[in-house]
């Protein structure tokens, strides 16, 4: 993919993975599926709870990846790796509401903040500067068997 549209297909609205090292024991990478934001040109942000295993592992590692992709034909993922920039503690209410009503419609992102307005104070909102992009479009693949 060109920068632009890797860029774009990250800033889309998909469910990302996160992938963090985990270093305890004979353990595979932490992996976990994240509601995230991106715009382009800038920082890959995650929410979670200051508590929870994935952050004390993003924390500790200093760095995590995600990785996003199309559910149906022609596939295409884009996994973006990177360093944490910065840690918002507690996360702040503009970038929690954003988050939301980006994944919800508004009504379901007004009842949601306002039921989990308690545990989301409990969360951090983690950036994290992509630095190291892996990108893949199947359209041309697909292309030639159509």
């Amino acid at each position: 993919m060109s920068v632009t549209a890797r860029e774009e297909f990250l800033a889309g609205l998909h469910v990302g993975v996160v992938g963090v090292d985990d270093p305890r024991g004979e353990s595979a990478p932490l992996l976990v599926p994240v509601w995230y934001g991106y715009q382009p040109g800038g920082e890959v942000i995650v929410q979670t709870g200051r508590e929870s295993l994935k952050y004390r592992l993003i924390r500790d590692a200093g760095r995590f990846s995600i990785c996003v992709q199309s559910e149906s034909a022609p596939y295409k993922y884009v996994s973006v790796e990177g360093p944490v920039v910065s840690v918002a503690d507690p996360v702040p209410a503009a970038e929690r509401e954003a988050l939301a009503r980006r994944y919800l419609d508004p009504e379901t992102a007004t009842d949601y903040l306002a039921a989990n307005a308690g545990q989301l104070t409990d969360d951090v909102l983690i950036r994290m500067r992509p630095q190291r992009w892996r990108t893949a479009d199947f359209a041309a693949f697909a292309a030639e068997f159509s």
